[in-house]
């Protein structure tokens, strides 16, 4: 059976204006839990979150003034082991956008097999707004707000949009000040000075590119002078770019959240890096025509990869798409209804919980070497990375093709169904 022309599994129909995040997360649960047959209990379960965490906290403004800023960290399910996922600082950072990014975690994890539950977290800032002394204060007031659900054991922090490395440096300095000992475990992606582990800043994006090599094999492309598109030249964006070009194929489209730039020669990814770096913009690149984001998704491609943004691919647009893959460097940057559009198209799609788990794969990896205080080699981390994404690349296809459903709901099935067989196992307490 062609992977692409797999019957998609049908759902009650929305549209995509009328729900959130966390409403399409749950619709797209219910499909697997309804072929799964999860009885009511699980079902209830695994569709909520375990734990909702707000909180509103001052920081100090460079102008002496104070601000309050609503912060929030969601655990959706602990069965697993501890909790895991980044944190966010965007000005439309909502609770339900948190947790469904929370349950996706979840998902993510059980896809590559990490002892994980899934985690998020998220301030509601305009970052890009703030001084380095402003960040840094919220941060560290942020993370003392978290202090009694994170920690090694519990629930670890990661980078995310507008967070980085030194976010991270921050979050474990305060979180190890407040114990009184050094923590290197409480969070991923650091600095590796501190702890943090080679290959990590890449990892989102390296895994994005071995998940698209898994899948041209089987769709007979040959990614050596593929056309690719990039949707997202941050740093998932930016790496997998910089990567599939190695490879021979060529990034004919590339956009940031002002603007794109398009050449069907393919483009000069070093230079047009640099140009962002001194414009601050793509746009106005001189070796291509400016395109919007918008339109990036209908360029003429083998391969499009949306690493921008949740809700990018809906009902209106995906009738535009023209490539043949595609692979979700972005958390939900594809609708429920864009999925069942896709999938009549014939267009193959390697869904987030696959696609862009190698952040959280490394994290386990860099999380790992913390706790053992054993760290491992650049080629170590890619070799284990690769070998994952193989894996699990393999069991989501055959689970689709078994079930005949779309990579997505292959994925979910698998993902599902170890959740809730650890959350039977574990029962009910007291």
């Amino acid at each position: 059976m062609s992977l692409a022309t797999q019957n998609p599994q049908t759902s009650q129909k929305h549209t995509s204006d009328d729900r959130n995040l966390f409403d399409m997360a749950v619709e797209q649960f219910n499909i697997a839990a309804d072929i799964l047959h999860l009885d009511d209990g699980l079902r209830a379960r695994l569709s909520t979150c375990q734990r909702e965490f707000t909180v509103h906290f001052p920081v100090e403004m460079d102008d002496g003034s104070v601000k309050v800023f609503e912060g929030h960290r969601v655990q959706h399910n602990r069965n697993p082991g501890p909790t895991k996922g980044g944190i966010r600082y965007h000005q439309d950072v909502t609770i339900d956008e948190v947790k469904a990014l929370a349950m996706f975690m979840t998902w993510k994890c059980a896809v590559v097999g990490i002892p994980y539950g899934g985690a998020k977290g998220g301030v509601k800032v305009d970052a890009k707004k703030l001084s380095q002394v402003e960040l840094e204060n919220l941060t560290r007031r942020y993370t003392t707000e978290l202090m009694p659900i994170i920690g090694p054991d519990t629930d670890i922090p990661a980078p995310d949009v507008n967070t980085n490395a030194q976010t991270m440096a921050w979050l474990m300095d305060t979180y190890s000040m407040n114990v009184g000992h050094s923590v290197p475990g409480v969070t991923t992606g650091k600095p590796i000075v501190l702890g943090g582990s080679e290959g990590r800043v890449e990892a989102t994006g390296r895994g994005v590119v071995f998940a698209i090599e898994e899948a041209a094999k089987d769709l007979g492309i040959n990614l050596n002078g593929a056309r690719v598109a990039v949707q997202g030249f941050g740093n998932v964006g930016s790496i997998a770019a910089t990567l599939i070009a190695e490879l021979g194929a060529r990034v004919v489209a590339v956009s940031d959240s002002t603007g794109g730039i398009y050449n069907p020669n393919g483009l000069d990814l070093r230079r047009a890096a640099m140009h962002k770096a001194e414009t601050g913009q793509l746009s106005g690149f001189a070796d291509a025509e400016d395109i919007t984001t918008a339109e990036i998704l209908g360029i003429d491609c083998d391969v499009l990869i949306p690493a921008a943004l949740e809700n990018t691919i809906t009902e209106h647009n995906a009738g535009t798409v023209r490539a043949k893959l595609i692979a979700e460097g972005a958390n939900g940057p594809t609708t429920p209804e864009a999925d069942h559009i896709l999938h009549d198209r014939g267009i193959t799609l390697l869904p987030d919980i696959y696609a862009n788990a190698g952040g959280v794969t490394v994290s386990y990896f860099e999380w790992v070497q913390a706790m053992q205080a054993f760290p491992w080699s650049e080629q170590q981390v890619n070799e284990r990375l690769r070998l994952i994404m193989a894996k699990s690349y393999a069991a989501m296809r055959d689970t689709s093709i078994e079930n005949n459903v779309p990579f997505r709901t292959g994925a979910l099935l698998r993902a599902v169904e170890r959740v809730a067989e650890f959350t039977r196992i574990r029962g009910v307490y007291p």
